[in-house]
């Protein structure tokens, strides 16, 4: 697979690459190892190097983690991502017949995989303290999968709108779980 083709024409040619990818295999093995594996390590990798060796400016001070917290961290949200994006694919799949659409796991997976791109593309701006909401550019992913809907799980256009609204709604609650296990398990940073 050729990334950087695939990340250019998901990006901007949406509709002819989800027609393109429709017609391509999509192990999860092969997605994972020849897609993922790289578009995921931004986030984590420029998150890392934000929240420990940049730090975030406050009134009181700069807030930092250690680098062995952030370090931890990383490699948690890294191997996260393998995990959300697999269940939130297992939901694609499983409601597919709720709106119209086509059960087939190896499309809902392509589906879930590239309309992830753009919000992994924007994990860099996890690296600058004050750019870091513009992370929030991810959200086109929302239209990537949206548009997505139709070749690949065969869901009727009118019903691929309600389909995204309830994909979305399960994308928050995973997030929010994940969320609230990270802040468990990695103390607020310090302030230094």
């Amino acid at each position: 697979m050729d990334v950087v083709r695939r990340i250019g024409a998901i990006m901007f040619a949406p509709d002819e690459e989800w027609s393109v990818i429709a017609r391509e295999p999509g192990t999860p093995g092969y997605l994972f190892s020849q897609y993922v594996a790289g578009l995921a390590a931004i986030p984590a990798i420029c998150g890392f190097i934000g929240s420990t060796l940049v730090a975030t400016a406050t009134p009181p001070g700069e807030l930092r983690w250690s680098l062995l917290t952030g370090l931890f961290a990383a490699a948690f949200s890294y191997v996260l991502t393998f995990v959300v994006v697999y269940a939130l694919a297992i939901v694609v799949d499983l409601l597919a017949p709720k709106f119209g659409g086509r059960k087939d796991f190896t499309n809902a997976l392509k589906l879930t995989v590239y309309s992830h791109t753009p919000a992994w593309l924007a994990g860099f701006f996890l690296m600058i303290p004050g750019l870091r909401f513009l992370a929030l550019l991810g959200l086109y992913g929302v239209y990537l999968f949206w548009r997505g809907l139709p070749p690949l799980m065969r869901a009727p256009p009118a019903k691929a709108l309600p389909y995204v609204g309830t994909i979305v709604a399960c994308a928050v609650a995973i997030a929010l779980l994940v969320g609230a296990i990270r802040t468990a398990l990695f103390a607020v940073p310090e302030l230094v």
